[in-house]
């Protein structure tokens, strides 16, 4: 069984994203359901955003859980064979879907299948160097996709023991490398990853979230990933491997923040919470910041 418009479902993952997630959701065909899981528990918005687009429904999480558990908590109201994981600050083209759906016919063994980005500059996906460079016409395969926006094969993925009960993403992380984490598991099982030139989109990139809560918002982002960078190389390759990844990012972030110790405020606690992050996944600490916003 390939792709189409009745076995498709997305999932999106929202804090604070009303400025961005209307034009993803507009983007997206009508007749495609979306579970939209809303991270800060606002009922107004979730109200208010079922109103107003029939195809959409709205769960509030009891906690904000970040984007792995928040995707995870999306999947399990999912009915369909696939589903199309978004970022709320992501904008379809007019045939993006429609070339996914072609694409499938074309390469059913896949666990994982995506567009591409049309910001050339920053590409979404990772593939090995050693092989010979795609044509960027036919699909060709990765190592990894980011996760703002990605289709799961969950008939096929579901039939791998770790996938079964719809845990897709390590829900240790919060923010940043849950989708690298997945695709590394994805492909250590023998699944393929695909990236579908013809069918592209448009991210923002770090508009998910409201504006007013920018700075909030950047002091959360540079905790978690370096958190993230340390949690995962650890997963993966081991204390001492992750260790000498991430130390030089630590070490330049002291010197950053001591730099900007009596100029910036601002930039200072920015490199701070770097440290902080660092410091709490080498002592093994869960990633347990959370942006302080009020609703």
């Amino acid at each position: 069984m390939t792709i189409s418009l009745q076995n498709l479902s997305v999932v999106i993952v929202s804090f604070h994203s009303e400025d961005v997630i209307h034009d993803c959701i507009k983007s997206i065909i009508d007749e495609i359901e979306i579970i939209v899981v809303e991270n800060s528990g606002n009922k107004e918005f979730a109200n208010k955003i079922q109103d107003q687009y029939k195809n959409v429904k709205c769960i509030l999480s009891p906690k904000n859980l970040g984007m792995g558990a928040g995707n995870n908590l999306g999947l399990k109201h999912i009915n369909t064979d696939y589903v199309f994981i978004l970022n709320p600050d992501v904008i379809l083209k007019k045939n993006t879907i429609e070339e996914i759906i072609i694409a499938s016919k074309k390469i059913e063994n896949f666990g994982l299948i995506a567009p591409i980005s049309d910001n050339l500059k920053y590409p979404n996906y990772k593939i090995n160097k050693k092989i010979k460079l795609p044509n960027f016409i036919d699909p060709f395969k990765v190592d990894s996709v980011d996760g703002f926006a990605m289709i799961l094969n969950l008939k096929k993925l579901k039939k791998i023991d770790q996938f079964k009960d719809n845990n897709f993403f390590d829900e240790n992380i919060f923010l940043y490398l849950e989708n690298d984490d997945l695709c590394k598991r994805i492909i250590e099982n023998g699944e393929n990853i695909y990236i579908v030139p013809k069918s592209k989109i448009k991210h923002l990139g770090a508009k998910a979230v409201d504006e007013k809560y920018k700075y909030e918002i950047e002091l959360s982002r540079n905790w978690h990933w370096v958190w993230s960078k340390f949690y995962f190389n650890k997963k993966h390759n081991g204390y001492l491997n992750a260790f000498i990844k991430v130390c030089p990012i630590f070490i330049s972030a002291i010197f950053k923040m001591l730099m900007y110790f009596f100029v910036n405020n601002k930039k200072k606690r920015i490199y701070f919470y770097r440290v902080l992050g660092f410091l709490n996944a080498a002592l093994g600490k869960k990633s347990f910041y959370r942006p302080k916003i009020n609703n």
